[in-house]
């Protein structure tokens, strides 16, 4: 794998992976809002969407890329960038934005045939609040979606795999070295070709999940699931979180714990995958 995208990888890690809550650490939460504005900003115009859920507000940045037949339904690629609670934060969830950047200057240098929107969430950690947002407000607008992704925690592997259902075991393994593709029952056909060009790059494992995946919660626990609730197909691409890497949601979710051969394959596998969607 590329030495040259793992430095990549870890350079913006080494920017996100900090406190970053909104409310234990704001002040970590604005400078990597502003390092993602940055960033985004070199490769398009970046949009600052705001939005406030109850009584929390927040800002989601959102950078669209023309494709090369804009009247195509836009595909949306995401990663939430606020961190949890008492927590560095690197698996969950600087992966995901690595890789979110490392996507979004490739497609901005050489455009896909469909638009793709790059969005950065915020207050993931409070309950997808800005992902329920934005969905709900696509969906008023009517607005058509050829795929939503929400990268959640791509980084880690491990010896040893657990599963929400202990039948899974038999069908993905005891071990946690592949990359999950969970999607809902409107995604099988994506899945099946996802599932044929990412694993030209790494193991990847898919899982359609029926019912807007409410008869399995530990599924829905990242931003693709608002864009469920809103009738929209959508997948969450993961390592599997909490079912894997010991570290979730604690101080010990360091850079130095991740897998970055890993996440550079998982990089290259999205890129590939996501191209021809």
């Amino acid at each position: 794998m590329s030495q040259d995208l793992q430095n990549r990888l870890l350079g913006h890690l080494h920017e996100v992976a900090k406190p970053r809550h909104g409310v234990w650490d704001r002040l970590g939460l604005m400078a990597v809002r502003s390092y993602l504005t940055e960033q985004l900003s070199a490769l398009g115009s970046c949009e600052e969407h705001h939005f406030c859920e109850g009584s929390e507000a927040g800002t989601n940045l959102i950078l669209r890329i023309p494709g090369l037949e804009p009247g195509l339904a836009p595909l949306i690629v995401a990663a939430h960038y606020d961190g949890p609670l008492n927590s560095i934060g690197a698996d969950d969830n600087a992966s995901g934005i690595a890789t979110l950047l490392e996507l979004a200057q490739r497609w901005s240098a050489a455009p896909v045939q469909r638009p793709v929107w790059i969005v950065a969430f915020d207050q993931e950690e409070w309950g997808m609040l800005g992902s329920t947002a934005l969905a709900r407000e696509l969906r008023q607008a009517d607005q058509e979606i050829r795929l939503m992704v929400s990268l959640e925690m791509l980084a880690f592997t491990a010896e040893k795999q657990n599963y929400p259902h202990p039948a899974m075991r038999a069908i993905y393994g005891d071990k946690g070295d592949f990359i999950a593709v969970v999607g809902n029952a409107g995604t099988e056909t994506i899945l099946s070709g996802l599932a044929s060009q990412m694993g030209q790059h790494v193991k990847t494992k898919v899982l359609p999940v029926p019912n807007a995946g409410r008869d399995i919660p530990d599924v829905r626990l990242s931003d693709h699931s608002p864009f469920w609730d809103q009738a929209y197909d959508a997948v969450m691409v993961t390592d599997t979180s909490f079912m894997r890497n010991p570290h979730y949601h604690r101080m010990s979710d360091t850079i130095e714990t991740l897998d970055l051969p890993f996440l550079a394959a998982v990089t290259e596998a999205l890129h590939k995958g996501l191209s021809v969607v």
